[in-house]
């Protein structure tokens, strides 16, 4: 028990430094995924078991605008991802976006590239303090990034009580390759659930931007959106729906989201 305890300390503080130095020698910033709005917590997939998410998310009301010359504008756009996983064990659980899909305002369907990641959560029981990283790299096309190569760094954690759960997320994505050469963009993403019963849960998500690695606490230059959200089950079927609000430089006034989490596994 002693031998393992000091493996997964000495995993866990390999795994923190590895992303405090990626995010240290990030050369250029990436836009924050859009295609997931999630606060990750504490669930892993069964061990051995695999495991299917579609996140699905829309701006409602906004700029009808892109960020930069060529790329879509996200006003009336759909964005559709599948995100399957799969455990190794009970901490390493592997991920694939495919395909990162959206529908245009004019219904036209683009498939817009691919992504993987892979998740290790430390210590995450059903009640208690929970923490974990995950990291992310994949390849998307100009429409949605200046910079076809990035990559994102999740530093995980938070507490499950009875009927409270609480969530921090300390987002680091930056490119590996592209032109818009810029430092590594951070963000803090949060999220506080009340149980009303077992298959019901209302919460706040917040997602806020708060600078890059070289002016951190740039809080009125960043993205900020906030969402009502809810967690319940429809059969075998998770749910998470929200609707959010985008303010500081956020160009969506109103967005909405859902994610699906589909049976596959036992």
């Amino acid at each position: 028990m002693l031998a393992q305890g000091l493996a997964q300390y000495h995993l866990r503080t390999a795994l923190i430094g590895c992303a405090s130095v990626l995010a240290l020698m990030g050369a250029s910033a990436a836009r924050a995924a859009d295609e997931e709005i999630q606060v990750y917590m504490n669930d892993i997939n069964a061990p051995g078991q695999p495991g299917l998410d579609i996140h699905v998310n829309g701006v409602t009301a906004g700029q009808d605008m892109p960020d930069y010359k060529g790329g879509q504008s996200s006003l009336h756009r759909v964005r559709v991802t599948p995100e399957f996983s799969f455990s190794l064990d009970d901490h390493f659980e592997l991920g694939l976006y495919l395909p990162l899909a959206t529908l245009d305002s004019s219904g036209h369907f683009r498939v817009d590239g691919w992504k993987v990641r892979v998740k290790w959560l430390g210590r995450h029981p059903e009640r208690g303090f929970y923490y974990g990283v995950n990291y992310e790299v994949g390849r998307l096309d100009y429409g949605l990034d200046r910079n076809p190569w990035n990559n994102e760094v999740k530093l995980i954690g938070g507490w499950e009580g009875e009927k409270w759960i609480a969530g921090v997320n300390a987002n680091i994505d930056f490119a590996l390759s592209g032109p818009a050469k810029a430092p590594a963009d951070m963000q803090l993403a949060t999220k506080l659930g009340y149980k009303i019963t077992k298959a019901i849960t209302i919460g706040v998500e917040s997602y806020n931007g708060v600078g890059t690695v070289h002016n951190f606490g740039n809080l009125s230059g960043s993205d900020h959106a906030t969402y009502a959200a809810i967690d319940t089950h429809v059969g075998r079927f998770n749910l998470n729906f929200g609707v959010g609000k985008g303010y500081g430089t956020n160009k969506d006034a109103t967005i909405v989201k859902l994610i699906i989490g589909v049976p596959i596994g036992k």
